[in-house]
């Protein structure tokens, strides 16, 4: 039995493998995950129903097992709302936080750095999230 506030098998295996630098991505419930897939990456499908399981409860639970150190977004139309990115941004504290165009955000997503990718059930737009891993810290290097 696990103890951690997240419990998935396949969830934890794959945080478990990504070292500092990796990224774990975090899609919505319409990023075309099949085409998104890279050499390393393993993908998670948690979208039951529209709007089960929501990216920032998803995120929640990551933020509780993994060190994150940096945040990528893809970039919205000026018309277009992306609250979630306010959300995400409360959520995340102080990490490095960027915006990238739509076809580089996809090419990030299908790097080899990319080990995990969780489609959740998240309906609104623009509320792919790409984190990445960072190290855990021993209290004597709090300074760096």
């Amino acid at each position: 039995m696990l103890k951690t506030p997240v419990i998935h098998p396949t969830i934890m295996e794959a945080l478990a493998r990504s070292g500092h630098f990796a990224q774990v991505v975090i899609a919505d419930g319409n990023l075309p995950v099949g085409a998104m897939t890279g050499p390393n990456s393993k993908t998670v499908h948690l979208n039951f129903r529209p709007g089960l399981l929501d990216a920032l409860t998803v995120l929640e639970g990551i933020l509780e097992v993994c060190p994150i150190q940096g945040a990528i977004v893809m970039e919205k139309p000026a018309e277009a709302n992306a609250d979630i990115h306010d959300a995400y941004k409360k959520l995340l504290g102080d990490v490095t936080w960027d915006e990238m165009e739509r076809w580089a955000f996809y090419d990030k997503i299908r790097e080899p750095a990319t080990t995990l990718i969780i489609q959740t059930g998240e309906q609104r737009r623009f509320a792919n999230l790409i984190l990445t891993v960072g190290v855990v810290k021993m209290a004597e290097e709090s300074g760096f």
